[in-house]
């Protein structure tokens, strides 16, 4: 399996992507008129010889891409799983990346204020097990929203390639502002919200307390079930709002469901979309 991006953003580093432009590998593209001041190297003496015509030959050029993870820890991510997913996630994608000779760095964000955790970036099979290691050891907990996460990431990444944010998006903030940033720093968003199960379907009655796991605010609520219906009305509105966000930048957007399978996620949905072959 590889990473599908609909961008062709590559940095000049050599790789295995190919970046649309021609160049000097030894994979043959197509042929082109001679132009004055082209490589003579280049000319195919066979057609010369039949057409009395010099035509260039034109091969493919393999450049880098690099596969950015960023990985929403704060304590929301604490739920049924979600985290867990999350890491799974990233390092299927992260996997696809070494395997397929692109650049692979991570960044964990959990404390507002802090520094994210970072893997370096790291390419190739011998990087598995450090990216395997990196994921296990991961701690969820925080209140740094994923808007202001990803700000943090950009302060020191470098590179073009396919962003890939794992969060539940589940903030008060304005992700426009960090979604121009991403596009503007030749990034691919991949977006992935990740829910549990009671948050897509819930079953909720009676007179209940909410608390916000990161701010330890409360809310008191009334018949519970009878604001079922708004809830669902208000978590489609804000999917439908994420994918047109990314959709508007050239990216994409899915929501899974962290009682899914992987194998599941992976093997359908992604392929399903497009987002992997």
């Amino acid at each position: 399996m590889r990473l599908n991006p609909t961008r062709r953003l590559t940095n000049r580093s050599r790789g295995e992507h190919l970046s649309g432009k021609g160049g000097t590998s030894t994979e043959f593209s197509d042929y082109r008129n001679y132009v004055p001041g082209d490589d003579v190297r280049y000319i195919d003496w066979n057609i010369f010889s039949r057409l009395n015509r010099p035509f260039m030959k034109q091969y493919q050029h393999e450049e880098e891409m690099h596969v950015v993870l960023i990985l929403d820890a704060s304590s929301s991510m604490d739920y049924e799983d979600k985290f867990l997913r999350c890491k799974q996630l990233a390092a299927a994608f992260g996997l696809m990346g070494l395997l397929n000779f692109e650049k692979v760095s991570a960044y964990v964000c959990n404390q507002k204020g802090s520094r994210p955790e970072k893997f370096s970036p790291a390419t190739g099979r011998i990087s598995m097990k450090r990216l395997f290691d990196f994921m296990i050891n991961i701690e969820v907990g925080g209140d740094s929203p994923i808007e202001l996460a990803v700000e943090d990431v950009l302060r020191t990444h470098r590179g073009r390639g396919i962003a890939v944010v794992l969060s539940d998006y589940e903030s008060f903030g304005d992700l426009q502002r960090p979604f121009n940033m991403l596009y503007s720093a030749g990034l691919e968003l991949f977006g992935v919200q990740i829910l549990g199960p009671s948050e897509i379907n819930p079953e909720l009655n009676g007179d209940l307390r909410l608390v916000d796991s990161e701010s330890g605010q409360t809310l008191d609520i009334s018949s519970a079930g009878d604001l079922l219906g708004l809830y669902h009305e208000h978590r489609v509105l804000l999917e439908e709002h994420l994918a047109m966000l990314c959709r508007q930048r050239s990216g994409r957007f899915m929501t899974i469901n962290s009682g899914d399978s992987l194998e599941h996620i992976l093997f359908d949905q992604l392929r399903r979309k497009g987002w992997v072959l």
